[in-house]
């Protein structure tokens, strides 16, 4: 007897959809090199605001306290404390170039230092609210 498509080897393969991730472009603390975290740290801390931040995409954007400042792109393992962070909060960060053409600039090391007023905020274990 015949085994069926859906138990077939190839069949499985199609459907695994591992086989058709791609690798992020986006510089995580973890795929940082050594020498990118280093540079980082060393860079003055900054102010800003939150502009935007999606825990579900894991990332958001920070628009900077000083004038002509571009907004800034903000990846959920630079995130530091135990609140995601909302729109409106106010923030601390440390800037690091995005690889590899090192043009534009991230938010790193982030931190909280005055919650949104008026926002129900969530600690990073709390469930999603469907």
């Amino acid at each position: 007897m015949a085994e069926s498509p859906s138990k077939s080897p190839q069949h499985q393969i199609l459907k695994s959809p591992v086989q058709f991730l791609l690798p992020s472009p986006i510089i995580t603390r973890r795929t940082r090199t050594h020498s990118t975290s280093k540079a980082a740290a060393n860079n003055p801390i900054k102010t800003g605001v939150v502009k935007e931040f999606c825990k579900h995409k894991g990332h958001g954007f920070i628009v900077p306290n000083e004038k002509d400042s571009e907004t800034l792109f903000v990846h959920v393992s630079d995130v530091e404390g135990e609140y995601v962070p909302c729109a409106g909060d106010h923030v601390t960060y440390k800037e690091c170039l995005i690889p590899p053409k090192k043009v534009k600039i991230q938010a790193v090391e982030v931190i909280i230092t005055h919650l949104a007023p008026g926002v129900k905020h969530h600690r990073w274990e709390d469930q999603e609210d469907n």
